[in-house]
């Protein structure tokens, strides 16, 4: 498919990557094969090398996997993208490619509570250190720049409470101080955020949320230049071996084709939701960047199209939030998010349990905290079943 940097969002998700088979197919086919016959010998030989172009081995080249690649690449106004196993693989990866031992990581403290594992934990035994900060306070991320500092890292909305991070002012931290800035931009997908557009260099998803939208599959990409991604994360990929399968990427490939009507509804959803219960009296707070009690309301509108699909509201405790998630007949009581299907999830027993008591409180994880992945039921139900148990 020729390339056609006119085309919008919806355009590219259905349109770009396929190149047809001989058969004639108008869906994208499945290659569910570990390998690929070379003609003779020569032709293995410069497979191998890399004198010719073409697959050699599933775990680094099936041609499902490299639609997905190129159309998720597409959207996000990426040169590469290399598809992982999940979206932790894709981090690790992006670590495992840009970084050494002694190197620096400056991280927002509102992320993930695995990735804060993956920093704090695992990386430290291979002599990668990092430091956390206010995700809001571009000032802070300059303070903790140090000499060995080669990446900073975000998410933003963040996970649970919504903070936005301005991705221009971070970029400039980053690049003022011969870092990369990656962003994990799975709370947006391209079709309300892209990082590369504001100054990032790498961002990374979990394909598993809202590009697969349904709970069914688990994936994750890196998108980026042809040198950092394309090369260096690519050949931890084609080294280790954090693969994405080919069933999996056709999965996702069905996602991206409705990502944008999903994503608009999924953001549509959201605002009622939240717009309700911030008018609830027994909702202490309710964080969602849609709203105009959200401190970075003018922030998001600079950076994003829409608020997204995910809020958290606080009640009164940690009883009062499993009693609400025990009495609701809706939603699903589950960490995932993004899917067709309203998730309901508490944050500071699950998602981010293995945080201390201290870090909950930093980034803002009430024991009262509930996040909910707002999904595409009609909303006058959902806001029905929260007004029956509130």
């Amino acid at each position: 498919m020729t390339e056609h940097p006119e085309w919008g969002q919806a355009t590219l998700a259905i349109r770009t990557g396929h190149q047809r088979t001989p058969e004639g197919e108008h869906s994208e086919p499945i290659f569910p094969t570990s390998s690929f016959v070379f003609d003779s010998a020569q032709q293995a030989a410069a497979r191998f090398s890399g004198d010719e172009p073409g697959n050699i081995y599933s775990r680094f080249s099936n041609p499902t996997v490299a639609v997905f690649e190129e159309r998720l690449a597409a959207m996000e106004g990426g040169e590469s993208c290399v598809a992982t196993a999940s979206g932790m693989a894709a981090i690790l990866a992006v670590c495992m490619g840009l970084l050494e031992h002694g190197d620096h990581i400056v991280s927002s403290r509102s992320i993930f509570g695995t990735t804060n594992v993956l920093f704090n934990k695992y990386l430290q035994r291979f002599g990668i250190t990092s430091t956390f900060v206010d995700l809001k306070d571009p000032a802070a991320w300059q303070a903790a720049v140090q000499r060995n500092t080669r990446m900073l890292f975000l998410e933003t909305p963040s996970n649970p409470v919504t903070e936005i991070g301005d991705i221009r002012a971070l970029s400039e931290v980053a690049h003022q101080n011969n870092a990369i800035l990656v962003v994990d931009n799975c709370f947006c997908t391209p079709v309300l955020q892209r990082p590369l557009e504001l100054g990032a260099d790498v961002v990374v998803h979990s394909a598993t949320k809202y590009i697969d939208g349904q709970g069914r599959c688990m994936g994750g990409a890196v998108v980026g230049d042809k040198q950092r991604v394309g090369e260096e994360v690519y050949g931890v990929l084609r080294t280790a071996g954090p693969t994405m399968s080919a069933f999996n990427a056709w999965v996702f490939l069905k996602g991206l084709e409705t990502l944008q009507l999903r994503m608009n509804q999924h953001c549509l959803n959201a605002q009622t939701l939240a717009e309700w219960l911030e008018r609830h009296p027994r909702v202490k707070r309710v964080y969602y960047p849609g709203l105009d009690s959200h401190p970075q309301k003018v922030l998001m509108q600079q950076q994003q199209t829409a608020a997204g699909g995910i809020l958290s509201f606080e009640l009164k405790g940690q009883q009062a939030a499993w009693d609400f998630m025990d009495r609701q007949q809706l939603m699903s009581i589950t960490a995932n998010l993004g899917d067709t299907k309203t998730t309901v999830t508490h944050p500071g027993s699950t998602t981010h349990s293995r945080l201390t008591d201290e870090e909950r409180e930093v980034a803002g994880i009430t024991p009262g905290l509930i996040r909910i992945s707002v999904g595409l039921e009609n909303v006058e139900d959902l806001v029905a079943d929260v007004d029956r148990v509130l």
